[in-house]
């Protein structure tokens, strides 16, 4: 058989995407229950691979004397752990809008689909489901809101890129709270359509959000759209270094927050998920600084999940990743933990460095530049490498100025120790973890789609809303 003619008739079998239309094997054993959940915190380091969670352990405890939450919960084994498959309907190696829509849908759907299966099939989506047993639902993210991880477990859309359509789909779905990043898909400015929906969000009858302290004079008492920067928001290494930004923009954990405030009003409960985005986003760009501080970011946000649920008692906690990304790792020299120890006091991104450097700049310029934000000297012929780039014409989703991201993490590899197998997603199996009531039914392997009917099962939805 030809390897082409494999990937297109054999991976079906080979993912699991036969038995779809079968109550997946993990919601359906039988488990005695200890209590139902009223509400579900879904939390998502989203293209995190075992090497990140790893490295901002190392880097929590080594700079600031504790382990990461994520990593103490297993230290103190207060959760049910598992691995998980990821693949897509059409690939051993998923994206984010499949991988959401396997939790959002219950079923895998090929790369690039929200909610819309390889037949055509639209699942209703998990937050309609849990809006319609009258629960308060909502998404916290520090992408665009209309991204592909948040808007998965929202809305059917056969593209990912249809972020404008999403944000209009949102109005009409009236969720209780949206946080995240995107503007340029609300504000008219940004529309090619030129419609405000930032006013039509308004005129409806929302709270809309624009700033840090707009969200926290929020009450809850009308749905919220919070929407804080065009694209996403900006790394945490970045945001925690510049006052101007810690004032204006909100912390994933401050998100989390603010919404589990809100919708933890509704005595029926409430389901939400919080997406780390920019984890992936960083693993893209190979972007050390990044990555690392924007995983203590999300990991920050479990905290404010698990002090919550500690004390609610009826709150299911989902902590996990929707695919690897990148597989970076601590490579051993004899100077390994001098390296890695400069990223404790790394006061910008490798995307801000870069943004800051223009065609006029010296190699000297740029040799300073990257000293006195990261402590890192570079020779003079790296400078000029990076430099040579700012002649070249921009391109790229992740990488719209087509910046030098892989020249200059290659060059940081010897000063940090930290090395990257690529640029992209990878078909890894990555971690699960539970808390709360309906942890107790997760058994050690699952695969991403049976996530699906396990929430449901775990708030005592009926049957008619499985897959």
């Amino acid at each position: 058989m030809k390897r082409r003619d494999f990937f297109k008739n054999g991976i079906l079998t080979t993912i699991g995407l036969g038995a779809l239309t079968s109550f997946p094997t993990l919601a359906s054993s039988p488990k005695p229950k200890l209590g139902q959940a009223k509400n579900i915190i879904f939390l998502v380091s989203d293209g995190m691979s075992s090497g990140t969670l790893n490295m901002a352990d190392i880097l929590l405890k080594n700079k600031e004397g504790r382990s990461s939450n994520w990593i103490d919960l297993y230290e103190k084994n207060m959760v049910k752990r598992a691995l998980m498959d990821t693949a897509s309907a059409n690939s051993f190696i998923t994206d984010s809008a499949a991988a959401g829509s396997a939790w959002g849908g219950g079923m895998r759907v090929k790369n690039g689909a929200l909610n819309v299966g390889p037949n055509g099939e639209r699942p209703i989506p998990i937050l309609q489901k849990f809006k319609s047993m009258g629960k308060s639902v909502g998404c916290v993210t520090t992408v665009q809101i209309t991204h592909a991880t948040p808007a998965s477990f929202c809305v059917n859309n056969g593209s990912r890129n249809a972020m404008p359509e999403i944000a209009e789909e949102y109005l009409k779905l009236r969720f209780d709270v949206m946080m995240g990043g995107g503007a340029e898909f609300f504000s008219a400015e940004g529309r090619q359509d030129k419609r405000d929906l930032f006013d039509a969000y308004k005129q409806t009858g929302f709270e809309v959000a624009r700033n840090k302290r707009e969200m926290m004079q929020a009450d809850g008492s009308k749905p919220i759209m919070a929407v804080f920067t065009d694209d996403g928001l900006p790394y945490a290494v970045d945001r925690e270094n510049n006052e101007k930004l810690k004032n204006e923009i909100p912390s994933l954990a401050e998100m989390t927050k603010k919404a589990i405030e809100v919708m933890s009003k509704n005595q029926k409960g409430f389901v939400m998920q919080v997406e780390g985005g920019k984890v992936d986003w960083a693993a893209h760009g190979n972007d050390a600084a990044a990555l690392l501080y924007d995983q203590v970011d999300f990991d920050n946000a479990v905290a404010v999940a698990m002090d919550f649920a500690t004390k609610d008692k009826e709150t299911l906690v989902v902590i996990t990743t929707d695919h690897g990304n990148s597989n970076p790792g601590l490579f051993y020299s004899n100077q390994a933990n001098k390296n890695f120890e400069r990223l404790f006091d790394t006061k910008a991104s490798n995307q801000w460095i870069l943004n800051q450097i223009t065609p006029e700049y010296t190699s000297a310029q740029v040799i300073d530049l990257i000293v006195s934000h990261q402590k890192i000297t570079l020779k003079t012929e790296e400078a000029e490498t990076i430099l040579k780039s700012y002649q070249r014409s921009a391109d790229g989703m992740y990488n719209p100025r087509n910046l030098p991201f892989m020249p200059l993490a290659s060059m940081q590899a010897p000063h940090t120790s930290i090395q990257w197998a690529g640029s992209n997603h990878s078909a890894d199996h990555v971690e699960l973890a539970m808390f709360g009531p309906g942890s107790e039914n997760l058994v050690g392997f699952v695969k991403n789609y049976e996530l699906h009917n396990f929430m449901l099962q775990a708030c005592g939805a009926d049957k008619s809303l499985f897959v």
